[in-house]
């Protein structure tokens, strides 16, 4: 397994040598395809992998990425027994998703630890991550390159009223994406409904469920049935964090320059393009959508005071439920990942991070090409 680290003046070297290699086409052509469960483009996460797809075949000529989305080959814990035994070549693995197939995922879950975008973007530079990575490459055969998010703004969407206070999400019947955000909800006296997305949007609008827990993306896909959106902080009610894999089955079958060429375009184009293209996405659905008048349909930011009553309601609810499905080595990592992501946001406060700066204009043509009536709007896989 490689390890992911800034790159010495020599490695720079190499990597411009190898990159020059494939420029003019010495490298073998690579055939893959990559899985994930979330829609493709205008999804960001979709157009992140469709550049990835199209970095590859230009740098590597000749090359052929096919990417399904949206469950279309595998979930993701069929996607990681599949790359296990060499099914499956690549995916996007959401942690909290993966959880039923290996619960150790849990440890990097719960509402209010990284609510700074450099905490957040810094979630790969944890010792957590690492021993993830570790256990992911003796344990499954799968070599994780990064970590990567989706929006930092994960919020609770609402039919009738602003879900703000504990009072306000009191007896409600609230759409959870899974069991780690359940304990939250439990936590502020909800009823947690755990439900694909798909079925969200009928059961708002027959009144199965009183709101639901999701992105700024899935608030704009479900603002006429919940127009009330209200973001606790970043990361403030939950977060969304991938992890990108590779076989070691298929992995090991690649020769060395392959491998190099693969690597770098993972680590060095994707997962920031993946990154920003996310970060982008929320600034544009903020500045569509975002109120500050908390009667009023739209995106509501609360302020820290407001969040923190939040936090404190929830009392480590869902540390105590992390620590009931793994053993106790991953009761040492759920301690130690909350520690360090304190230490990240302390190191990266708001307003500090390189991301942050992002001139977000220089990546709007990305979102034009996925416009309705393009060819990938909504598309199930590309191949």
């Amino acid at each position: 397994m490689f390890q992911i680290r800034t790159l010495t003046t020599a490695a720079l070297g190499a990597a411009i040598i190898a990159a020059s290699a494939t420029t003019a086409g010495a490298v073998d052509p690579v055939k893959l395809r990559w899985a994930s469960d979330h829609s493709g483009p205008p999804h960001p996460a979709g157009i992140a992998e469709v550049y990835f797809a199209e970095q590859v075949e230009k740098k590597i000529p000749g090359s052929k990425v096919q990417i399904y989305w949206a469950k279309s080959l595998y979930t993701i814990p069929q996607g990681v027994k599949a790359m296990t035994q060499g099914n499956l070549e690549m995916i996007t693995g959401q942690f909290g998703k993966t959880a039923s197939i290996e619960p150790l995922t849990n440890v990097v879950l719960g509402a209010g630890k990284l609510t700074t975008v450099g905490a957040i973007d810094g979630i790969d530079t944890t010792k957590t991550y690492k021993a993830l990575a570790e256990h992911f490459d003796k344990s499954h055969g799968i070599t994780l390159f990064g970590a990567g998010h989706l929006s930092m703004y994960m919020g609770a969407g609402a039919v009738k009223g602003r879900l703000i206070t504990p009072a306000d999400f009191s007896g409600k019947k609230m759409r959870s994406m899974g069991p780690a955000e359940n304990a939250l909800l439990s936590a502020l006296g909800s009823n947690p409904q755990s439900m694909a997305f798909g079925d969200v949007p009928p059961a708002l609008q027959t009144g199965v469920i009183d709101g639901l827990l999701t992105s700024l993306g899935g608030f704009n896909a479900t603002k006429e049935q919940a127009p009330y959106f209200t973001v606790a902080g970043l990361n403030g009610i939950v977060g969304d964090y991938y992890w990108f894999g590779a076989s070691n089955k298929w992995w090991n079958r690649l020769k060395p320059d392959q491998q190099a060429a693969l690597k770098d375009i993972v680590v060095n184009d994707f997962i920031p393009f993946q990154r920003v293209i996310n970060y982008c996405n929320d600034k544009r659905t903020l500045a569509k959508y975002e109120t500050k008048d908390k009667s009023a349909p739209g995106v509501y930011v609360m302020t820290a005071a407001e969040s923190a009553v939040l936090q404190k309601t929830e009392g480590g609810a869902t540390n105590k439920w992390i620590k009931s499905k793994v053993n106790d080595y991953g009761d040492k990592l759920t301690d130690q990942f909350t520690a360090e992501a304190a230490a990240l946001v302390k190191a990266n406060p708001p307003g500090s991070h390189a991301l942050e700066k992002t001139d977000c204009s220089k990546y709007q043509a990305y979102f034009d090409r996925y416009t309705k009536g393009a060819a990938l709007y909504k598309a199930k896989n590309r191949k």
